[in-house]
């Protein structure tokens, strides 16, 4: 049986996309089965670098096809432009066949960012020459010092008199820094005070001036640190100053961070056509693993959770591409894909493995490196806390003081979203608006667990206008994160329902999801009970937003069916 909801290499046809699309995201697919598991897995264990793959990217110009904005590209390349819904699907590519071709492709995207911002047309020019040679890009942002905090750049730049600049400093955890064509790098003037003095150039990881110092993971994905010794940045390499290139650089991560949620739903999908057909040709007992009710439970569990993470990414994937200077309802569904969709598969990964135990450490196996690599996803382009905290920020206009938009249709067209790279300021966030949520939940209010998470969601609203976290509170960030996560709850269940009635899921599965989520919400509030600093009416809200999910046999059975199906429905070729 295939199943319309996941992927399966062996049935993957990307129709609804445009010949050119569908021929290189098959060709990946095809390059990676002619592989074959073996190689696969063997290039993982012995942290091989991507050179064979980034050399059939090349070839068949995948990057170049998909990164390249229409504005930069040339006459008669018609092919190319940003198309969030084209790189989503290259991420879960990706993402299933192993993290570390997806990590050298998303590096390629974050360095990218600041030239896409750039009114430098050289720079721009540079970067297309560079991405149809083959060439890959890295993020030059972060510091062993300092981390990802801007603000704290050691990285120096001294002006040469000639309009130019001398730079010298280190970058600490910089993906592709041992390959990359073009990496952009960002520093501070030593001229120049406060945010006036941000600079962010392109350099060239080739340069003699460009010292590779190591790299910092044990892995096939060169984390790199490199440093910078009196590194030559003429005008044309600049990129951005003063506040722009802080600018470039947090909106950059906006564009980067929205590729995890995908990544992830390849791990886990996988992962678990491996661990369903091992459970279910496992025999303990005389019996089937899969004939015990816990393990039966705990695959459904992770089944309808990845379901829940891939309706999820698929419609934020609409809300990018129709955002603008008056629809900025991405920058929540942004953080969330990359907090909440994240996390989501560490879930399904944890569940499985409950399950096939020590199968889930044999080196023969994908699900060995899956459940080690979906573990960094989460803690990529941000934390989990640091997205957290910003989603409250929407919490409020969010829940109850929603405007009207005209409706998001599914966006699978064959647009450029050139909104991307110009972005504006990185500010301004309490002032954004979104669409009512409640709509969403109204359509499926005849199924018992949506309308069960629906009284929780409306419990919140009830939370946040009387018993809300007040001004001593909202310094105490644990209780603030509990908050969170139940509106991040609320805002997943929304997109998640958005998406199955613009697909047309069965309702079965929404309902079997939704007890789940049900769950959440009730051991969350649970958590929200129990903080050192929660008040008694927060106390009382909390037991008060517990519920049961409603429990149906007959539904539980028809979704196992569909669980127990995937067993054989793929396998890699050896």
């Amino acid at each position: 049986m295939t199943d319309a909801l996941l992927f399966n290499p062996r049935t993957y046809d990307p129709a609804h996309f445009d010949p050119e699309t569908r021929r290189l995201l098959r060709a990946t697919v095809d390059w990676f089965e002619e592989r074959g598991k073996r190689r696969l897995i063997e290039d993982y264990r012995t942290r091989a670098w991507l050179g064979d793959f980034l050399a059939f990217a090349a070839k068949e110009g995948l990057f170049a096809t998909f990164l390249t904005p229409a504005s930069a590209a040339a006459k008669g390349e018609g092919d190319k432009r940003w198309d969030t819904s084209r790189i989503a699907a290259l991420n879960e590519i990706l993402g299933f066949y192993g993290l570390d071709y997806w990590y050298a492709w998303q590096v390629t995207i974050l360095g990218l960012g600041p030239v896409w911002q750039s009114d430098n047309s050289a720079a721009r020019a540079r970067a297309a020459e560079l991405l149809s040679q083959g060439e890959v890009f890295a993020f030059g942002l972060s510091e062993k010092a300092h981390g990802a905090d801007i603000y704290s750049t050691d990285m120096l730049l001294e002006p040469d008199g000639r309009g130019g600049f001398r730079a010298t400093g280190s970058k600490y955890y910089i993906g592709n820094g041992n390959a990359a064509g073009l990496v952009s790098v960002f520093g501070r003037r030593t001229d120049v005070e406060g945010p006036d003095g941000y600079v962010f150039f392109a350099a060239d990881s080739r340069h003699p001036a460009y010292h590779l110092v190591k790299n910092v993971v044990d892995s096939s994905k060169y984390v790199s640190e490199f440093r910078l010794e009196d590194y030559p940045v003429a005008p044309e390499d600049v990129l951005h100053t003063g506040r722009a290139a802080f600018d470039a650089a947090l909106n950059s991560v906006n564009v980067g961070k929205f590729n995890l949620c995908t990544a992830s739903i390849g791990i886990c999908e996988h992962a678990m056509y491996e661990a369903v057909t091992h459970a279910r040709n496992r025999i303990l007992y005389g019996r089937p693993v899969t004939a015990f009710p816990h393990v039966r439970r705990e695959l459904a569990d992770a089944y309808v959770r990845l379901v829940g993470m891939k309706l999820f990414s698929d419609r934020a994937v609409d809300y990018f591409r129709t955002a603008g200077p008056d629809d900025r309802r991405y920058l929540l569904f942004n953080p969330m894909t990359k907090m909440k969709v994240t996390t989501e598969g560490e879930k399904v990964i944890d569940l499985m493995w409950d399950v096939i135990a020590a199968k889930g450490f044999e080196r023969d196996n994908y699900f060995a490196q899956a459940a080690v690599e979906i573990r960094s996803l989460p803690k990529l382009e941000g934390t989990v806390h640091v997205n957290l905290a910003l989603i409250l920020k929407f919490m409020r206009n969010h829940l109850l003081d929603p405007v009207a938009y005209e409706p998001v249709p599914t966006r699978l067209d064959a647009a450029d979203d050139d909104f991307l790279f110009r972005q504006g300021p990185a500010r301004g966030l309490g002032s954004v608006r979104f669409h009512d949520w409640r709509p969403a939940f109204d359509t499926y209010a005849h199924l018992p667990n949506v309308a069960r998470f629906r009284e929780q969601a409306d419990a919140l609203c009830e939370f946040v206008r009387t018993a809300a976290p007040g001004e001593e509170q909202s310094r105490d960030l644990d209780l603030l994160l509990a908050v969170g996560q139940l509106f991040a709850l609320v805002v997943h269940g929304q997109l998640v329902l958005e998406q199955a009635a613009l697909a047309g899921v069965e309702e079965d599965v929404l309902d079997e999801l939704f007890a789940v989520l049900v769950r959440d919400f009730s051991a969350h509030a649970v958590e929200l009970h129990g903080k050192d600093s929660a008040t008694e009416e927060q106390q009382r809200w909390a037991l008060g937003a517990v519920r049961r999910p409603a429990v149906d046999e007959a539904r539980s059975e028809r979704v196992w069916q569909r669980v127990e199906a995937l067993s054989g429905a793929y396998e890699m070729m050896p």
